[in-house]
């Protein structure tokens, strides 16, 4: 029984020692085997590969894709007017030499690698952007720019075993401070445009009320020449015409003015009047036959 075991025993401790030796490497990896803190192969190829058991060698996988390192903050750069610009940016880099890589690194930590390639394009950037104006920051040169940092980049990415897929400016902008100061004047310069703009306004308004005014009051005195025109030609008809026909008959005319003074005198239920009815007033009244 223990003969039994003891077999188990070590077909197991065969097994876990063959499994420590064997491999998987991946399409999408390096594989870095180590043999007593040294380098002692890169494995570019994937598929099962063998080595030695730990601690005699040990392996280190790296990714092979490309990478994405982004601008970890938003530093103000002078431009050639010496205006603040804040450029956030990104560059693509993939690992080319793994085994340069980590003798520059110190390590198989692309993370920590990430951390020093950050201000060496943000180095980069600054050469690049101090050469130019705020106008071609934001219109002109950006892809200049971008070239430029790709340029300078390509020479040390070698010595860390990388190589410089892309670089790209996603926002140039004025940095806090600056941003304040043009969108005050630009509140500024569009309140006093607005209140040129009002005072134009009222200035022309008021004209031309004025002038609707001055209008309104010709065309009145206009109309009432007008009417008075009309009305006096009237009346010079109406008193030819009443003349013409007292002519004809002084006692109808008598007759005629007698009900025009009545009419007058009459005009409310609530007036009162006292007088004789045997007066002239009344003559017409009384018919032709009465005295």
């Amino acid at each position: 029984m223990n003969r039994i075991g003891l077999i188990v025993a070590s077909a197991l401790i065969a097994l876990m020692v063959l499994s420590s030796t064997l491999f998987i490497v991946d399409q999408r990896q390096f594989a870095v085997i180590y043999a007593l803190g040294e380098i002692k192969e890169v494995i570019n190829e994937p598929g099962l590969k063998f080595k030695l058991p730990p601690p005699v060698q040990n392996v280190v996988f790296l990714d092979r894709r490309v990478q994405t390192l982004d601008s970890p903050e938003t530093r103000p750069i002078f431009t050639a007017e010496k205006k603040s610009l804040v450029v956030d940016w990104l560059v693509k880099w993939r690992l080319i030499n793994p085994k340069e890589f980590i003798l520059s690194n110190g390590a198989a930590d692309m993370r920590n690698f990430e951390s020093r390639l950050s201000p060496i394009v943000q180095a980069a950037f600054n050469e690049e952007v101090t050469k130019r104006t705020v106008q071609a920051m934001l219109a002109t040169d950006r892809d200049a720019v971008m070239q430029g940092v790709k340029s300078r980049l390509a020479d040390e990415a070698k010595s860390f075993g990388i190589e410089i897929i892309d670089v790209r400016i996603k926002r140039v902008d004025f940095s806090a401070n600056i941003t304040s100061a043009v969108y005050q004047r630009m509140v500024s310069e569009r309140t006093r445009v607005a209140n040129e703009q009002r005072s134009t306004g009222s200035a022309e308004g008021e004209r031309i009320r004025a002038d609707a005014d001055r209008q309104r009051e010709v065309i009145l005195a206009d109309a009432y020449r007008d009417a008075q025109k009309v009305m006096g030609d009237g009346d010079a008809k109406a008193s030819a015409l009443y003349a013409e026909a007292f002519g004809r008959d002084a006692q109808f005319a008598q007759f005629y003015r007698s009900l025009d003074a009545y009419k007058a005198a009459f005009r409310s239920k609530a007036d009162v009047m006292v007088v004789d009815p045997d007066t002239e007033f009344f003559k017409a009244m009384r018919g032709a036959g009465k005295k």
